[in-house]
């Protein structure tokens, strides 16, 4: 049960345990893993938590390109799917250094600020002004999310690569939450009539 403690210590630093707890995570395989002290639980459950965060959030930018008809999202999304690209090489990094397996022990749960599958799917079937609310709406929550989720890690983590890097996934997160603000801002309030949904 080590690693569900190490998840658990973390959102409750982030005040979101109880939202942890409801989800269930287990305990991963961790044969063969030699863990390294300069990491504690915390910088390992950041990490863990990060990783399916920001392929979620990946997911999403990459439908932008096909689905919005307004040049500035396709801008911001294109600047925010090559900044996760670059996060997740990354938070990969420190999780090798860290001596943790690359497992998921999040897989088929929906955490707070992580992008749904539900979410995409509907994204997927949407185009124009109904994409560009999905879109926004859900990488708003997700840059909430991922900031709050690296305060906790310079705070309670251990490793200085892993705060590092929370510092500057913090710094990034808030960069493209301005711009993301403007954008929603500048958005006309959707209606029936702007809704467009793709067949099948």
């Amino acid at each position: 049960m080590q690693l569900r403690r190490r998840v658990l210590t973390l959102w409750s630093a982030c005040a979101v345990a109880l939202a942890l707890l409801a989800v269930g995570c287990t305990t991963q395989p961790t044969a063969g893993a030699s863990p390294s002290p300069a990491f504690n639980a915390t910088d390992t459950a950041w990490i863990q938590l990060m990783i399916p965060m920001a392929e979620r959030a990946r997911l999403m930018t990459d439908l932008a390109p096909s689905r919005t008809a307004d040049p500035t999202l396709a801008t911001l999304a294109a600047k925010t799917g090559s900044t996760l690209r670059e996060d997740l090489l990354s938070l990969r990094a420190a999780l090798r250094l860290s001596g943790t397996p690359d497992t998921n022990p999040h897989e088929g749960h929906n955490m707070p600020g992580m992008v749904s599958l539900g979410t995409l799917e509907k994204a997927a079937a949407a185009n124009g002004r109904a994409f560009d609310r999905i879109f926004t709406d859900a990488l708003s929550a997700h840059f909430t999310q991922s900031r709050m989720l690296c305060a906790s890690e310079q705070t309670q983590g251990q490793a200085d690569t892993a705060k590092a890097l929370a510092a500057t996934i913090a710094k990034s997160a808030a960069e493209q939450t301005s711009r993301l603000d403007k954008l929603r801002a500048a958005q006309p309030a959707t209606s029936g009539g702007e809704t467009t949904v793709m067949p099948g």
